[in-house]
């Protein structure tokens, strides 16, 4: 026996309710602090390029803090300017003395803070944020850089978690690995594995800021549409999509109601 109009109805409702709410949770889901390097190799000198997204529909990001490492500091930090942002390098004591090329460091740059000096970062805009460092450390470390973003209404949110093994945490700390010196530069390696597309946006964004900050260039200050990367890209367009094909569900639902209420 072949369904009712109504009960078709009722499932094609469904049916686009689901598709609507899991593919716009992919959507939010990937909205984090990320880092691209432009450049990884060990003992050189790189552009970090930090993008912040806004995740709150009501209040502003107005604070952004950036944790340097410690137990392998870097020594060098110059930040790029961002027009409507003030940005400040605090350095102090290291927590044990550290071993750079042959000299013992016991003071370092322990962060970055970018504070707006208006409104910030709205809602449904993202933020980039580049400094220069160096030299980076031996091959293969981690580089673990946890970003705490403040809003208008005072709200922190902390990206600072490790992920272990595949799954990835909640609020990901902003993490890159160091590669071989050998063959140049080597590959930008993100924390989550930035193709080699990114790693290019990550350069052009950031601009030439391996001088001092005066020199560097602003391409990468602009505040544009969320997330504004390719991996940030997909799921946007997944959940147009989802809003797509839940609307067209809902329009035969509603005619195939009409029909019965006719009868």
């Amino acid at each position: 026996m072949s369904a009712s109009p109504r009960a078709l109805a009722r499932a094609a409702a469904g049916s686009a309710l689901a598709a609507v709410l899991v593919l716009g949770s992919a959507a939010v889901a990937s909205a984090h602090v990320r880092v691209v390097p432009e450049a990884t190799a060990a003992g050189g000198w790189t552009v970090l390029t930090f993008r912040v997204p806004n995740e709150s529909p009501t209040s502003a990001t107005t604070r952004v803090t950036v944790d340097l490492p410690t137990q392998t500091p870097l020594t060098s930090v110059s930040t790029q300017p961002v027009p409507g942002w003030t940005a400040a390098v605090e350095r102090g004591d290291l927590p044990e003395p550290v071993e750079v090329d042959g000299a013992t460091i016991t003071q370092a740059p322990l962060s970055v803070t970018w504070t707006a000096d208006g409104a910030g970062i709205g809602d449904g805009e993202f933020q980039q944020f580049a400094i220069s460092v160096g030299p980076l450390p031996a091959a293969g470390t981690d580089l673990v850089l946890p970003a705490h973003q403040e809003y208008a209404d005072g709200e922190v949110v902390d990206w600072d978690q490790v992920a272990e093994g595949d799954a990835e945490p909640e609020h990901p700390a902003p993490t890159f690995t160091t590669t071989e010196a050998a063959g140049g530069h080597g590959a930008a390696a993100s924390d989550d594995e930035a193709s080699d597309d990114d790693a290019a946006e990550g350069q052009a964004a950031s601009g030439d800021a391996s001088g001092s900050a005066g020199d560097a260039s602003a391409d990468g200050s602009a505040t544009g549409a969320a997330d504004g990367d390719g991996s940030g890209a997909l799921p946007v367009v997944l959940g147009g999509l989802g809003l797509a094909a839940g609307l067209g569900a809902l329009v035969v639902a509603l005619l195939a109601w009409r029909r019965s209420a006719a009868r």
